[in-house]
């Protein structure tokens, strides 16, 4: 008997050996797994390229311009088309007029398409393309979206050279170019027409360079649209079903630099002119006349990675108080009206207001960017007066205030303020739906003045649904955009704060801050003018817009686009200074001559009857009265596009055709890593998420170390009786028991075993 339980004492160590061991293999096995990953990880960050295996655009750098693209399908690099960019815009007055040069060159000897994604001035009317290869120019024609692309794809697939313009968003362009042939250079032209900006006494051109990433939220379709094009990082989804269309592929900028810019400006301002400057690059500059310069970038090009601005400022005695341009085109006479209404002088008495500063945190922001937010909210935080009540809310991926509601700004609230701002930091996605819906009340804020200042790079795919809830929510708020960084969304940021009834401002470097934001400032105040009106002669039969003038600010001038039969009698503009009534007559028949009036009407004409179906207006009366309009006026729209044909083929149908999108760069001042979570791309980022700024390489490893941790928890809690039956003489409840105590350790067991031994 005492032989036989000795055994059956021994047989439950064994089987104790035996699992521990066999654990101890399988945690040593796992722990070999999880080293060889991290080896790998951190080896794709940091490997040494040897001889002959630089990245695609490295390669690139050392083959004089060739730009490589690694194919997703076998790894094997491929020489992909080039662009350069040329500008020129002549600038008369309140008008500037542009011609956009895109060369695109094959260094290959295969044949391309080649799909550039790229910005124009948010308020451009596109007229004209033209299409050059050699010798030879096609004009492009404008069409109907849907015919224009079918047009181009049966050319496309025919071997012909076809060009292809889309607008995406009123400030975002696709460009399409069909069969390059190889060592072949085709040249895309483009031009169009804007009205210049005009705020204290100075006027302001802007031409965007760069499209930043944009943040996609929703969820992505379950199926894809037959026939789409996915050249762009993002997929289609439920709340930005056009994604893959306006992301284009991202350029790291450890990568080189790529697809430069030239830009010529000829500037004649019809007045003299004070000082021109460029706040972000150099410029050479050659006067022609007193009111006459020429303008170049210092350099011939620069890199396509922030928006160019050129500023000028008449001298004062010459500064415009009213302009009325017009032109003759058919039947009917074009006009475009600026008034520049007085100053409102200060009365001595203050309406107290409630300011709530909304801003971003997003992955985006990262770098200079949240630098210059974090400033400007600092300055605006110190501006506020004791009677005034405020509050803060950050966004990101989520949205969070300061305080449940707006405090009064004593000098305690304040600093506790400005102690959160300097400890906020850049990372997430961009949910800016959850910041406006937080900071608009939808509400009657009763006497006091009530202001949303919302600071961002605008860096958002999903325009349209923040425009309707800005409508929705907005109530007798009144919302004031301030753009920051090196390019925002100028489309975003001017229409936001034209549905928010304020003004938009651009903060492009930290040391713009403080000037930029006493402007601003001044507008906070109160409107110059309310209640703004004209009163068209009965004879005109003017059709005008915006066909709702909103307040004006500060340093602003009313700027209308008008149609009239006839350009007699006279324009009565009214409305309020303060309490006190204001008005200006504008002679019709004394105007200046100006051209392009046309196509601005129409296309202000347009961006009112986009406004129009965001508030609910028929769709599809409302698409075909801008395909009318855009037909008539031979311009670019969200329902027209240019198109230029070659008749003759070019590419033999046996032939292969690639097709790549081009490249950008990144807005200078972005982090790569805080917005594609440090993923290394040869041509397009593949890591870029709506959750933002993360790095999925440490993602990826922490997952493999939370499983090696679940793995050693796992085995530590079953043990070795899991793998045993209940030993001689002990109930299943008693051998649970017995299971527990063992995770106290075995002396434990031991001492319980021995305890239930002499009870026996």
């Amino acid at each position: 008997m005492e032989a036989s339980g000795s055994r059956s004492r021994v047989r439950p160590i064994v089987v104790d050996f035996l699992a521990t061991l066999f654990t101890t293999f399988c945690i040593g096995v796992a722990t070999a797994l999880v080293l060889g990953l991290c080896v790998m990880l951190m080896a794709g960050e940091a490997r040494g390229a040897e001889p002959g295996e630089l990245s695609p655009m490295k390669a690139a750098q050392a083959q004089q311009g060739t730009l490589l693209f690694r194919s997703e399908t076998n790894g094997e690099t491929f020489a992909a088309p080039l662009l350069h960019t040329d500008v020129v815009i002549r600038v008369s007055g309140l008008l500037a007029r542009a011609r956009v040069k895109q060369t695109f060159r094959n260094p290959s000897e295969d044949w391309y398409e080649g799909v550039y994604v790229f910005p124009l001035p948010e308020n451009s009317a596109v007229d004209h393309l033209r299409m050059r290869i050699g010798s030879r120019l096609v004009e492009g024609v404008i069409r109907e979206r849907g015919e224009a692309k079918k047009h181009y794809e049966q050319a496309k697939q025919s071997g012909r050279r076809a060009a292809l313009l889309e607008q995406e968003r009123p400030n975002l362009f696709t460009s399409s170019v069909a069969n390059i042939g190889p060592r072949e250079e085709v040249v895309v032209e483009i031009e169009y027409q804007q009205t210049l900006r005009y705020d204290s006494g100075r006027f302001s051109l802007r031409f965007p360079m760069v499209v930043g990433p944009r943040y996609i939220p929703g969820t992505a379709p379950v199926t894809e649209v037959p026939g789409a094009r996915t050249v762009g990082w993002a997929k289609n989804t439920d709340r930005v079903p056009d994604a893959s269309r306006i992301t284009p592929p991202v350029i790291p900028p450890s990568d080189g630099r790529v697809n430069p810019v030239s830009i010529r400006v000829e500037l004649d301002a019809g007045v003299p002119i004070a000082d021109v400057e460029s706040p972000y690059h150099n410029i050479g500059l050659r006067s022609v006349e007193p009111h006459k310069e020429l303008v170049e970038l210092e350099g011939g090009s620069v890199p396509a990675d922030r928006d160019f601005e050129l500023n000028w400022t008449p001298v004062a005695e010459s500064a415009p108080r009213a302009a009325w341009f017009t032109e003759r085109r058919g039947d009917k006479t074009y006009g475009l009206l600026m008034i520049l209404p007085p100053s409102v002088k200060a009365n001595g008495k203050r309406i107290p207001r409630e300011a709530i500063y909304v801003i971003d945190t997003s992955g985006s922001m990262h770098g200079t960017s949240i630098k210059q937010a974090k400033e400007a909210l600092e300055l605006a935080i110190d501006g506020l007066a004791p009677e005034d009540r405020f509050n803060i809310i950050e966004f990101n991926s989520a949205a969070r205030a300061l305080f449940r509601d707006a405090r009064p700004a004593t000098r305690e609230t304040r600093a506790e303020a400005r102690g959160w701002v300097r400890a906020l930091n850049a990372r997430g996605g961009t949910e800016m739906a959850l910041a406006l819906d937080l900071a608009l009340n939808g509400g009657d804020n009763g006497e006091r003045i009530r202001q949303v200042v919302f600071l961002t790079d605008g860096q958002v795919g999903n325009e349209d649904e923040l425009f309707r809830l800005i409508r929705a929510k907005l109530g007798d708020s009144r919302l004031f955009t301030v753009g920051i960084g090196s390019a925002p969304n100028s489309h975003f940021m001017t229409k936001a704060a034209e549905i928010g009834r304020g003004t938009f401002t651009t903060i492009g470097k930290v040391e713009e801050v403080r000037e930029k934001m006493s402007g601003l400032f001044a507008k906070l105040e109160s409107p110059v003018l309310k209640g703004v009106k004209i009163d068209w002669p009965e004879g005109a039969a003017a059709e005008a817009w915006p066909a709702r003038i909103p307040d004006l600010y500060a340093g602003e001038p009313l700027v209308v686009s008008a149609a009239l039969d006839k350009a007699v009698g006279a324009a009565r503009v009214t409305g309020l200074r303060g309490d006190v009534p204001w008005r200006q007559d504008i002679l019709l028949d004394q105007p200046a001559q100006g051209s392009g009036m046309g196509v601005l009407w129409a296309r202000e004409k347009i961006s009112s009857l986009m406004d129009a179906v965001r508030e609910g207006a028929p769709a599809e009366e409302t698409r075909a009265k801008v395909i009318e309009l855009a037909l008539t006026h031979h311009l670019v729209t969200k329902y027209t596009s240019l198109i230029a044909i070659d008749r003759t083929p070019a590419r033999a149908a046996e032939m292969d055709l690639k097709t790549t999108a081009l490249p950008t760069h990144l807005p200078e001042g972005q982090s790569y890593e805080a917005i594609f979570g440090g993923q290394q791309a040869d041509a397009a980022p593949v890591g870029l998420l709506p959750q933002g700024a993360t790095n999925s390489r440490f993602n990826l490893l922490a997952g493999a170390l939370m499983l090696l941790f679940a793995t050693l928890l796992f085995w530590r809690m079953q043990g070795a009786p899991a793998c045993a039956t209940p030993a001689p003489g002990l109930s299943q409840a008693k051998w649970a028991k017995r299971d527990f105590l063992k995770l106290k350790g075995r002396r434990d067991v031991t001492s319980w075993q021995a305890r239930r031994s002499s009870r026996r």
